[in-house]
């Protein structure tokens, strides 16, 4: 393809990824974008056209959805104040970023696909509103949620972090792992890249369609993010009153908006009237009968993020690093922290909404007939829970609570608001933080060891009991079945013909409450533990067993 005209170079590895050479940060951002629209142009267009609320105009009815959800949170005119709350340098570099991808596809038609053309030229508004689209209305509060009628905050996402401190590696220096577990693709798609300036050498890895780099190393430090549990939404239960909605014992008008949504049909477009109704609260996601949920989004006036994510990656020292967090423009993730001074960090980041008190449950649905329950206000950055450089000599996250971060604990999760996060820990944690505890002098190749590990930690658990309920069956399915548990290695691995056996077992059981033991937060690592009922799984392995052989012989 035709390089670049500003003064920045690109060079492009055998991996596909970019080494991008410039002498200031607008020239880098120029050249950023250009890179970005080279390796991922019509994918990158299309998440631009479906963040305006246009997608349905462009490319026909499967994306009108997806532009109702932008109309309905106001994101198209959130943007265009967010673009006006731009300040330089970052509001040039951004400028810059949107004029690489404008002249990429300018000077590379062949590059892009026809279909995808009518979204040019972009415009950093449209930066903006991806940005959004991705973090406040996917990540914070996903249209899905709304399915079940209730928001359980649950993600199929995943995700690990480690930072492991001088005092804990063989070679006394620190060390940070990054294992972001997103689906490849879509929205999810990372792209990889070198930024270089005269005073800055940052490697890392940001969205498609967004400049801001998600995690990063330079010279100085490193950090990652992990999915955290954390509450950034609620939904709003409205009485439906003469029009309006009941509010502190009187009845309140929706504001209203009227969107004209076009809708592609061949070679013509149609038009669909669209109402968006809004509470005190925000807008209206749903309605039935005489009820609505309204939701309300933490982090709609952080409009300063790509300034905050720019401080983060060129950040030379623990103080610099904190400093520009401390204005919470990210609306959600762990922060997982290492830096080559030794200092390691586990921050519960984003913005946390300072709930009002009462017997409210905050993970589902909330009255919103009363300003008791209404919220206005975020934790500071203070507030939040934080280990610094532990005890342990080291963190993990995968995606548990923060309580969990490290043992012994260094933070009580009574210190906070019941709401911050919940008291839980799953065996992908558990297991993460077994390997980091019992290794005193972690080597780096045994850091990227635990990191492939695939060793079930619910087999370590459970697997001693099945056998020995197991041992005296005279039934030959189930003795096959024994033999072939016994021999397992306890590890998920690709050829493991034991960890298909043992899921499907799993999947016939009734966990958690087929365990022996509870899980509780005394003993956090160890439980849940055994099984209740050795017989009854017993008779479920025989069934896990015929399952196997009908499938795969």
């Amino acid at each position: 393809c035709v390089e670049p005209p500003n003064d920045a170079e690109i060079l492009w590895d055998h991996y596909g990824i970019p080494h991008i050479y410039a002498q200031n940060p607008n020239d880098l951002f120029y050249a950023y974008g250009w890179a970005q629209t080279h390796a991922h142009g019509n994918l990158l267009l299309r998440l631009y056209g479906q963040a305006r609320g246009r997608g349905a105009e462009y490319w026909g009815k499967d994306f009108l959805n997806s532009d109702k959800w932008m109309w309905i949170n106001g994101v198209p005119q959130r943007s265009a104040r967010w673009v006006k709350e731009q300040v330089d340098p970052y509001k040039s570099m951004l400028e810059n970023y949107v004029t690489g991808i404008n002249e990429y596809a300018d000077q590379n038609p062949n590059n892009i696909d026809e279909k995808y053309n009518v979204v040019l030229p972009i415009t950093v508004e449209d930066v903006m509103s991806h940005v959004q689209r991705v973090l406040h209305f996917t990540f914070v509060f996903d249209p899905d949620d709304l399915k079940a009628a209730e928001n359980s905050w649950k993600k199929v996402n995943g995700s690990n972090a480690w930072a492991i401190a001088p005092s804990r590696s063989a070679a006394e220096n620190s060390m940070l792992l990054t294992n972001p577990h997103l689906y490849w693709g879509d929205i999810y798609t990372w792209f990889e890249v070198h930024l270089n300036l005269p005073n800055a050498n940052i490697y890392g890895a940001s969205f498609v369609g967004t400049p801001a780099l998600g995690i990063i190393f330079n010279e100085h430090l490193g950090f990652s993010h992990t999915v955290n549990t954390h509450d950034g939404a609620d939904l709003y239960e409205l009485n439906l009153v003469d029009g309006g909605y009941e509010f502190d014992g009187k009845v309140r008008v929706f504001e209203t908006d009227s969107i004209t949504l076009k809708i592609k049909e061949d070679d013509s477009l149609k038009t669909e009237m669209f109402v968006v109704k809004k509470s005190i609260h925000g807008p209206v996601v749903k309605e039935e009968g005489d009820k609505a949920l309204a939701l309300k989004v933490v982090a709609l006036d952080a409009s300063q993020i790509f300034k905050e994510r720019w401080e983060m990656a060129t950040a030379t020292n623990l103080d610099e690093f904190e400093s520009s967090l401390k204005s919470l423009q990210t609306p959600m993730f762990t922060v997982m922290y290492a830096d080559k001074e030794g200092n390691i960090m586990h921050l519960f980041g984003g913005q946390t909404p300072q709930r009002p008190p009462g017997d409210y449950d905050w993970s589902g649905i909330v009255p919103g007939n009363t300003s008791a329950t209404l919220w206005n206000h975020h934790h500071p950055y203070e507030e939040l829970p934080r280990v610094l450089n532990p005890e342990s000599g080291w963190l993990q996250n995968a995606n548990d609570p923060p309580w969990t971060t490290t043992f012994p604990e260094e933070i009580d999760a009574n210190d906070f608001p019941a709401y911050m996060s919940p008291r839980e820990m799953g065996f992908r944690a558990q297991r993460s933080a077994r390997m980091l505890d019992e290794d005193e002098s972690i080597t780096f190749n045994e850091l990227v060891e635990y990191k492939f590990s695939t060793r079930m930690e619910l087999a370590d658990r459970l697997l001693d009991d099945l056998l020995d309920a197991a041992s005296t069956a005279r039934d030959q399915e189930i003795k096959e079945a024994v033999r072939v548990l016994k021999s397992w290695d306890r590890t998920a691995d690709n050829a493991s013909r034991g960890s298909v056996l043992f899921k499907t077992w799993v999947d016939d059981m009734n966990f958690p409450d087929d365990f022996a033991l509870q899980w509780n937060e005394r003993s956090p690592t160890q439980l849940p533990d055994g099984l209740k009922d050795p017989t009854m799984a017993v008779h479920r392995l025989f069934g896990a067993a015929k399952e196997v052989k009908e499938k795969f012989g």
